[in-house]
């Protein structure tokens, strides 16, 4: 089993100047050992019979939904093991026995199943479970804590507290499981495990391995929650967000962008943003193009500091700890805004919780919880730079007036009377019951479901035609966030070496989402897309009008053109089906350089790009990108 230890101090033993060099990339996830062939047939044998088990199961629970919808808590040590030997994933021969019993383990669960005893959704203790992805269709793995008496009153809602574990660049799905079906005690709690509060359900992510739950791993975490959701009652007033070391930088991020939804928020170490942890920690030389700068804006929480406003949070570092920079630097933003920052320090400690200081992080978190969260406050101050985060409780913004620019909201209501100070903002809507009228940006209005700016006057009602909004405003790696499909071209394209590009790239494509989001992306030809998937997909159109015959049908409706030897990457909405997205030959925009460090792990490419596919793709760019922008928020080519 990896030790707790090793989660939170392995994101150190990794980092440094060695990873600072895009010419020599070493591998993400590590590759494995050996499996002698006996092991091997013994293991895939197992896996046989499982996947034969769930097989029939689909077919035996077929007029039981309820549990026919536990199927994923089965399916994930299928795929676990399934994954460990399809992958040479394997880091250690103790791991051979892991699967042993996660096969057995599976077997089991099968059998209970069947049976219509699922015990494991009821008992006391650790479980691994499962749920489905939206994104991809892949069985995806979290840890889930039942507290002692939840089988005699189970209709009480009840905290939910979530943990976000370190980075391990070996933690399989195998490694998960075994880490999420351990009972912690006090001892490991202090090392830095999972807290498990007396009575509160506990949600252990996996977040697709190591990416800090940005992008999938984002999604991940609230398609678990919804998943929990639909089976336990939670107080959604009482939701805690706690983790350490790239834990603690998923916290960060959460916290910053979702601030209205959570009781308390904690993070431990980690980092908070991309350029000066780079600089600091990483010890790297940045020279960020025009638009990476803007796509930091994306995940650093320092750009939405004020949002803390909204939620009680308790950092945690040690006083030794390099990682201190993160809410050292979050102070700083903070303390911009007028807050002040409560940040334990552990005395002459390093990477990891000090004893007495765990104690007193525990007591505030439970104090911030058993209050919990105020659903109506009565003022709110909310920024955000893109319509990806685009709410604070009863705030929604639904245009911008240019993204990547601040946009910021300061309201406040008072029986029945809505007053909001705007900036960079062109539509909003407010969540107030028995609302009556509006002051905003001193124009007095009557309520309203939506408001929408023209110039600088304000009236009731909604942003109109082609324009970015919430889920649909970009960039490329958006598209990414929910249901995709990528379609494949068959014919033959119009330049030899624009065809050996995409080919290359779609490869590289399909295999990168395996190894860092950890599902298989769907993948259909382009004679073979339905009206289906153009319904309920965001499509991945590959290769060009000659090649690819759904490109063919909409390339005159989209507003890039290249040149010879050159491609066209972007995002856009599709004229199949406005309400998603088309992309162009690309998959999510980070790529392998990237995969060392978890700040790095930000959009490379904004809404478009043009790439010269004379120049061989790296471990950074797929390509020279010759020009690359964004489209503005009528989705126009600036």
């Amino acid at each position: 089993m990896p030790s707790l230890a090793l989660l939170l101090i392995c994101a150190a033993a990794f980092d440094g100047d060695r990873d600072n060099h895009p010419e020599k990339v070493r591998p993400i996830p590590l590759a494995g050992i050996p499996v002698p062939a006996e092991v091997r047939k013994e293991l895939e044998d197992g896996v046989d019979i499982l996947l034969k088990e769930i097989q029939k199961l689909r077919v035996d629970l077929k007029d039981m939904p309820s549990f026919l919808d536990l199927l994923p808590d089965v399916q994930i040590y299928l795929k676990a093991v399934d994954v460990a030997l399809r992958y040479n994933e394997f880091h250690d021969p103790k791991e051979f026995d892991l699967a042993r019993g996660q096969i057995v383990e599976g077997r089991r669960r099968a059998r209970m199943l069947r049976d219509g005893t699922p015990e494991w959704t009821t008992s006391p203790g650790p479980h691994p479970r499962g749920y489905i992805s939206g994104i991809d269709g892949s069985v995806q793995p979290y840890g889930f804590v039942i507290p002692k008496g939840y089988a005699s009153d189970p209709g009480r809602p009840r905290r939910l507290d979530t943990w976000f574990h370190g980075r391990m660049e070996h933690l399989s799905e195998l490694n998960f499981i075994d880490w999420a079906g351990v009972h912690f005690d006090d001892s490991v709690r202090i090392a830095g495990g999972p807290f498990t509060p007396d009575d509160a359900l506990v949600l252990q992510l996996y977040g697709r391995f190591c990416n800090a739950s940005k992008f999938a791993g984002e999604m991940d975490f609230f398609e678990a929650m919804d998943w929990i959701g639909s089976r336990y009652r939670i107080d959604t007033d009482r939701i805690v967000i706690r983790g350490f070391s790239m834990g603690g930088a998923t916290s960060w991020h959460l916290g910053a962008h979702y601030a209205g939804r959570w009781a308390a928020v904690a993070p431990g170490a980690g980092f908070a943003e991309t350029p000066e942890f780079l600089r600091g920690f990483q010890k790297e030389t940045l020279t960020p193009t025009d638009f990476e700068r803007k796509l930091w804006h994306l995940y650093d929480a320092t750009d939405y500091a004020v949002n803390f406003s909204n939620c009680p949070t308790i950092a945690y570092s040690g006083e030794l700890d390099p990682q201190k920079q993160a809410a050292d630097i979050m102070a700083k933003a903070m303390a911009e805004e007028g807050l002040e920052l409560k940040h334990l320090i552990g005395p002459q400690t390093g990477h990891k919780y000090h004893p007495e200081t765990w104690k007193e992080l525990v007591r505030l978190v439970d104090d911030a919880a058993a209050k919990g969260r105020d659903p109506l406050p009565k003022k709110i101050r909310f920024t955000t730079w893109t319509l990806r985060y685009n709410d604070m409780k009863w705030v929604t913004l639904d245009a911008l007036g240019r993204h990547w620019e601040r946009a910021r909201v300061d309201a406040e209501r008072d029986a029945g009377v809505v007053k909001a100070t705007t900036s960079n903002v062109t539509a909003l809507s407010f969540s107030v019951p028995s609302m009556t009228r509006v002051v905003l940006d001193g124009q007095e209005l009557p309520a309203a479901p939506h408001y929408v700016r023209s110039g600088s006057a304000w009236s009731a009602g909604s942003p109109q035609g082609l324009v970015k909004r919430h889920g649909l405003q970009g960039p490329i790696d958006d598209a990414f966030l929910s249901a995709f499909v990528f379609v494949r071209p068959t014919g033959k394209p119009a330049n030899d070496g624009v065809g050996a590009w995409v080919a290359s790239e779609f490869e590289h494509a399909v295999k990168s989402w395996r190894v860092q989001f950890r599902g298989d992306a769907r993948v259909v030809d382009d004679v073979a897309l339905g009206d289906d998937l153009i319904a309920s997909c965001n499509i991945v159109l590959w290769g060009d009008a000659s090649s690819n015959k759904v490109l063919a049908r909409i390339a005159d409706r989209l507003p890039i053109r290249c040149g010879e030897n050159q491609v066209p990457l972007l995002i856009y909405p599709n004229p199949l089906n406005p309400a998603k997205y088309v992309v162009l030959n690309s998959g999510f925009t980070y790529r392998e350089y990237d995969y060392l460090n978890n700040a790095r792990q930000v959009p490379r490419l904004p809404d478009w790009a043009i790439v010269d596919v004379t120049t061989p793709a790296g471990t950074q760019w797929p390509g020279k990108v010759v020009e690359a922008g964004f489209f503005g928020e009528r989705w126009e080519r600036k």
